[in-house]
């Protein structure tokens, strides 16, 4: 399959990436061989509250991204129910517009109750749209709060979108989004208040200093639904492309470092599982449940039985002697 997808056949491409999101063995030793085939597409990251437009701006980006001439996969995650464990992935019903075009490959995915605004399986199908050759990946985050900053370990640029009359200007500034945005779109900028809007984010953009080696953030405005400003924006996207081409060395590693840390906890957590007998870690959450443990103690004891595997050093013989050092 991977073979077959890299070569441009989208039912391969579709199947892998199911794979991919159920974990499955053959979605891994796929990621294994397309790795080194991937490092050529550019991932771009939109975010945003609900209502905010995300869905319609995308659509918009894919025929900026398609007159440029470039190849383009979309990942529109969606959440899913804590109650029911379903999701309406509807967020390609925006973008039905592209649906016959081979140079554009959608995907929805849902969350599976994975928090910070992708599905756990995000990056990993973002590497194999670009190992089968797509120009541009965009990703849809999900839209349900304040805290979506995952998206900074997953694409190389972060496009936060705000509209205007959303509540007071507070909002504009949250903690944690200031911080991801590379580029701010102020969408439906046709509403009033949106110059307000803009001035809020430039406003707090300005107390921060930024070096010469540094990307300073844009505030755009945008009206998805006409195409008003979608234009500048990928033109943008553009400048901020060009300046990694320079400066982009440190944040790649860094974003390769977060990845590597979530695949290392990942792959921890799946081992603890295997390792503790059946129906052990049930018994520790009823004990923590009832109160006749607590969660750290019950971690603890989790650990101990880990590093008392054997061939697995403990932490004590890790520590180096006197005489060693």
């Amino acid at each position: 399959m991977a073979t077959r997808a890299r070569n441009g056949d989208r039912r391969a491409l579709a199947r892998l990436l199911t794979e991919i999101e159920n974990r499955s063995p053959e979605g891994e030793a796929a990621l294994r061989s397309l790795y080194r085939h991937a490092g050529r597409a550019h991932l771009v990251g939109v975010t945003g509250a609900p209502g905010t437009g995300k869905s319609t701006l995308v659509d918009r980006l894919i025929a900026e991204i398609r007159r440029a001439g470039l190849t383009v996969g979309v990942l529109a995650v969606d959440p899913t129910s804590p109650f029911t464990g379903g999701a309406v992935l509807g967020d390609r019903v925006r973008m039905v517009t592209h649906a016959n075009d081979h140079g554009v490959f959608i995907r929805s995915m849902a969350t599976r109750g994975h928090l910070g605004g992708l599905a756990r399986a995000t990056g990993d199908a973002a590497l194999v749209l670009d190992a089968a050759g797509m120009d541009i990946v965009l990703i849809e985050t999900v839209g349900v709060g304040q805290d979506e900053v995952e998206i900074v370990s997953t694409a190389d640029i972060s496009i936060v979108v705000l509209v205007p009359g959303t509540g007071d200007d507070v909002q504009a500034i949250k903690a944690g989004v200031m911080e991801i945005g590379d580029i701010f779109v102020v969408n439906k900028a046709d509403r009033e208040g949106a110059d307000r809007v803009v001035q809020t984010v430039a406003a707090n953009l300005s107390l921060h200093t930024y070096g010469p080696a540094e990307w300073t953030p844009t505030v755009l405005k945008t009206e998805a639904t006409s195409g008003g400003g979608v234009g500048e924006l990928w033109t943008e996207i553009g400048r901020f492309r060009e300046w990694t081409k320079e400066h982009g060395r440190a944040r790649r590693r860094e974003r390769h470092s977060r990845r590597l840390r979530e695949h290392l906890s990942a792959s921890l957590l799946r081992h603890v599982e295997s390792v503790l007998p059946p129906g052990e870690f049930e018994r520790l959450v009823d004990e923590v449940s009832a109160r006749k443990s607590d969660p750290y103690s019950a971690v603890a004891e989790i650990m101990r039985r880990i590093l008392s595997e054997p061939g697995v050093p403990s932490p004590e013989s890790r520590v180096p002697s006197p005489e060693s050092r």
